[in-house]
């Protein structure tokens, strides 16, 4: 049940607080004064989007808040839309929470029926879903759906192999020559430039040797070259130094530079080193020339080759497995149409015999609501073919108001009336077992005279078992309410405001009176309409 609800800085509104009892809350006003931006903004808080021009004028945000008392303990929300922004926050019981998680909520807070919902009504589709519904069999629906879901999946998998397939056979010949140059070469994955690597090895060997050799030719051994040279001119230095000392020092210096030099020949002469095999630097070369012309002929790196023959081997096994996955997707259809024409033979019984019950309550509530005695309704069962030998009845409602004419689709000939009517005896059957709070907003509309009072005695009725919003302009409506509501807007200081007010019992029989046509004859109305709600009450 909706205890109490909050809104601020929402169009018209600057602060509103409203408290409702249970049973019929009603909320009237002249036209415009803002009594559907009240329910607007319960619709916003349980989901539905509102722009950022609805914020008041000099106001940063809108605020709508409301309480819930429910079967397992009370619940808030709270939702705030930006007027810079346009973006909203939504708080359930003080945490952030997302819009999809209230709109789940939503069924089980607030049933909002309003002209849109008679425009729904005329829609096949749901009067096909208002029949699943009352059929109260999810079970079956589920089970059909899923079996259509597998079959659309299985579908579309022997769709993509048909194109696939169709796709590769003509490029199978290319497949098959590719393969097969690939094959005489046989390259391996990083094989390029591991044999450049050697390449470089081996030339770098035979170069290595030649510079060894080089080498030692420079120092010279004891028969020329640097080192003995040096061991003349150190001889020369010596002796020179006897002469002159200064010169031992030099004698000295290049004693040791030629010790040096003779311990490089040492390590030269250790190294050891070997002349390239030349044959395998032609096994080489012919290897990469090989690759060469491979890379060329494909126009390829070695890379994208040796992915390529990874990517043509696959593609050849698939085109030889084809045949089986498509013969075992048809065994897969076949067995998934059976199971779905099975479970059609149990759906379409089903939802006959709930055709039949749902017709029989309508018409119930309908005669309770002015309608002829002879009125009916019924429920046709059209054959719809959902994949082969499985054929699903799809429904569709039928009318007959007056005797005399044939069954026809509601769009046909129901009036404004008559669909406010049919809504209300649609919602009071389907709402039996749930707890959310009614919302008609104009459910009236169309309907007068006499046939309103049972309409008045039909939403009294449903609000005797469930919480109820009513948005009217009838006062015999208005007079069955518990708590009624008076909506108007006034003008200060240059800015319009909406208020919303809960009327005693002086303001329900003035509104009252109002929506009569006011004077003398107004109150008079409204003293008929009150005394016999209120010995009731």
């Amino acid at each position: 049940m909706l205890e109490l609800l909050r809104i601020r800085n929402l169009a018209l509104i600057e602060d509103m607080e409203l408290e409702f009892a249970p049973g019929m809350n009603v909320l009237t006003g002249e036209t415009g004064a803002g009594k559907s931006f009240i329910l607007k903004a319960l619709n916003f808080l349980t989901g539905d989007r509102l722009s950022a021009d609805i914020v008041r004028a000099g106001a940063d945000k809108a605020t709508v808040e409301a309480l819930f008392a429910l079967s397992d303990g009370d619940l808030i929300i709270r939702r705030e839309l930006t007027a810079h922004s346009g973006r909203s926050r939504l708080f359930i019981n003080d945490k952030l929470s997302s819009q999809e998680t209230v709109r789940d909520m939503r069924s089980s807070l607030i049933i909002h029926t309003s002209q849109h919902g008679q425009q729904k009504l005329l829609q096949p589709s749901f009067q096909a879903a208002l029949l699943d519904t009352y059929m109260n069999r999810p079970d079956l629906l589920e089970q059909r759906d899923s079996l259509l879901r597998s079959l659309r999946s299985l579908t579309e998998e022997k769709e993509a192999l048909h194109e696939r397939s169709r796709s590769l056979a003509d490029r199978r010949e290319l497949l098959e020559f590719q393969q097969q140059e690939i094959a005489k070469v046989d390259p391996q994955p990083g094989e390029e430039d591991a044999l450049l690597e050697r390449k470089r090895l081996l030339r770098g060997q035979t170069q290595s040797k030649q510079l060894v050799e080089d080498a030692l030719s420079c120092l010279g051994g004891y028969e020329g070259g640097i080192i003995p040279a040096l061991g003349t001119l150190e001889s020369t230095l010596r002796q020179l130094a006897a002469a002159l000392p200064e010169y031992e020092e030099d004698a000295t210096t290049v004693s040791g530079f030629r010790q040096t030099l003779h311990d490089i020949e040492g390590r030269l002469r250790r190294q050891p080193v070997h002349d390239a095999d030349e044959e395998d630097l032609e096994e080489i070369e012919a290897r990469l020339y090989e690759l060469a012309q491979l890379k060329r002929k494909l126009k390829r790196s070695l890379d994208e080759i040796v992915d390529l023959q990874r990517e043509i081997e696959e593609n050849l096994s698939f085109l030889d497995s084809c045949g089986l996955d498509l013969k075992r997707i048809a065994r897969q259809e076949q067995e998934t149409r059976e199971k779905l024409a099975a479970l059609l033979e149990k759906l379409n019984p089903a939802r006959r015999k709930a055709g039949e019950k749902l017709a029989a309550d309508i018409v119930a509530e309908l005669k309770g609501l002015g309608f002829s005695d002879q009125v009916q309704v019924r429920f046709t069962h059209t054959p719809h073919k959902l994949a082969e030998n499985c054929i699903e009845e799809k429904a569709g409602m039928l009318w007959l108001p007056n005797p005399g004419q044939p069954p026809q689709p509601l769009d046909k000939i129901a009036s404004g009336g008559e669909l406010s009517r049919f809504l209300l005896a649609v919602v009071g059957l389907m709402a039996r077992e749930e707890s959310a709070t009614l919302i008609f907003d104009e459910v009236d509309s169309g309907v007068g005279g006499l046939t309103l009072n049972s309409v008045a005695e039909r939403l009294r009725s449903l609000a005797s078992q469930r919480q109820m919003l009513l948005i009217t302009h009838w006062p015999q409506l208005a007079a069955k309410a518990q708590r009624h509501f008076h909506v108007r807007k006034e003008v200060h200081d240059d800015a319009t405001y909406t208020y919303c007010t809960a009327l005693d019992a002086k303001g329900i029989s003035n509104e009252l009176s109002r929506m009569a046509g006011g004077g003398e004859q107004g109150e008079a109305f409204a003293g008929n309409l009150l005394t016999p709600h209120l010995q009731h009450r």
